[in-house]
């Protein structure tokens, strides 16, 4: 048998394997959906996956990397490793609106499937349960405890409102902000008093004002979180939640400078103090694997998702830890078609797509895709050599990990 022809029986075994997963994975999809749980607190979901693993004769290794919902499983004994991730956090309120329970069934589904054919393909597997996407940056923690190290090629697929190769994921930082005045009567003696709202109502108008002066591609937006007790007492405290977005991690830290100075501004014209807390684990910006990604596009074309590796405009301006990942081993982030275009992520219209018919489609596709993918790498020597040529020699801008 050729190497092409084995290529394709592994691809065509792998897509069967699959196929007789269905009702699995559905079923585990969901019901993650239906037990959303926010970051590192991923523990119904956790269980979930990591026992349709142990049931598949897989040996797991739970609470991976010292995180209680992270997991790892590792197969084959030699050849190019390739990681597939999984992620099953959700979002506080509207729960799977970002549908991270069809990214961990198939992701799920992709692992299983080449974990039985690793061995004869030549390759190895890992199959990661990565928390806390959605805040946190679970890929990141379990980065810094050496994840990844050995890891030659990451990959995992998002559902969305349309079939893409590249989201263009910009860098991103979070910060929480506390202003400290003086509480006072604001009737009878207001003078005495040193207005924490005041502050951060200027901290505000002044990141307003500094929007129009930024880059068009890049993003800050932010919430009073606390304004005060009552509103005869002068507000002596109050608290913001802001997002700091920029095209890429190293342009990321400018942009930071520039909106600590305007919530500076704020408690300095009213008198009162100012913390900021810069969140640890910024995320990175995403640098697809052009070579890569030319595989996954090609593989997806044969269940009629087409795909460009093009960017297409409009399509940035979200982030994710997995533009960490991206630092550190050749990784793409596909997005597979789940809702009608225009239904955006992050809403409760979203959560609901993420368990119709369309979602078990994706869930199968791209489990098949992944896995098809996967096969690429471990059979085509050629393939493995662009891709470690297109990602250069590693180079890991500070803030990534």
């Amino acid at each position: 048998m050729s190497t092409t022809q084995l290529r394709e029986s592994l691809k065509q075994r792998a897509c069967e394997s699959i196929d007789k997963l269905k009702n699995d994975l559905v079923g585990i999809s969901h019901d993650i959906h239906a037990h959303p749980e926010e970051n590192f607190e991923e523990h119904f979901a956790h269980k979930r996956l990591t026992d349709a693993i142990g049931d598949n004769k897989l040996n797991v290794t739970r609470k991976a990397y010292d995180i209680d919902t992270a997991f790892d499983v590792a197969v084959g004994s030699k050849g190019t490793t390739v990681a597939v991730l999984c992620e099953y956090d959700a979002l506080p309120g509207i729960g799977h609106a970002c549908g991270h329970n069809i990214i961990a069934a198939a992701g799920l589904g992709a692992g299983l499937a080449l974990a039985g054919l690793a061995e004869e393909a030549g390759g190895k597997l890992r199959l990661m349960g990565t928390p806390a996407e959605e805040g946190g940056g679970g890929k990141i923690e379990m980065a810094r405890k050496g994840a990844f190290v050995g890891v030659d090629a990451a990959m995992m697929i998002h559902p969305a409102d349309r079939e893409l190769a590249r989201m263009n994921a910009i860098a991103i930082q979070h910060c929480l902000v506390k202003y400290t005045g003086e509480a006072a009567h604001a009737a009878v003696s207001p003078h005495l008093g040193r207005n924490a709202l005041d502050a951060a109502v200027l901290g505000y108008m002044n990141i307003a004002a500094l929007r129009q002066h930024i880059m068009p591609t890049e993003r800050i937006h932010g919430i009073f979180l606390k304004g005060g007790e009552k509103p005869n007492i002068v507000p002596r405290e109050a608290e913001m939640d802001w997002y700091v977005r920029s095209n890429t991690i190293e342009t990321l830290k400018p942009l930071k400078e520039r909106v600590a100075g305007c919530l500076q501004g704020g408690a300095h014209a009213a008198g009162c103090h100012v913390e900021l807390e810069w969140q640890p684990n910024p995320f990175a910006d995403i640098v697809d694997n052009i070579p890569l990604l030319a595989a996954y596009v090609e593989n997806s074309a044969k269940f009629g998702r087409m795909l460009t590796t093009e960017y297409m405009a409009g399509t940035g301006g979200g982030s994710t830890d997995m533009g960490n990942i991206s630092y550190l081993t050749p990784s793409i982030h596909p997005m597979i078609a789940v809702a009608p275009h225009g239904v955006s992520l992050h809403t409760p219209e979203f959560a609901d797509y993420a368990t119709n018919e369309d979602a078990t489609r994706a869930i199968l596709d791209g489990a098949k895709i992944m896995a098809m993918t996967a096969i690429d790498l471990w059979t085509n020597d050629a393939l493995v050599a662009e891709m470690r040529e297109a990602f250069g020699d590693g180079h890991v801008p500070e803030g990534v990990l």
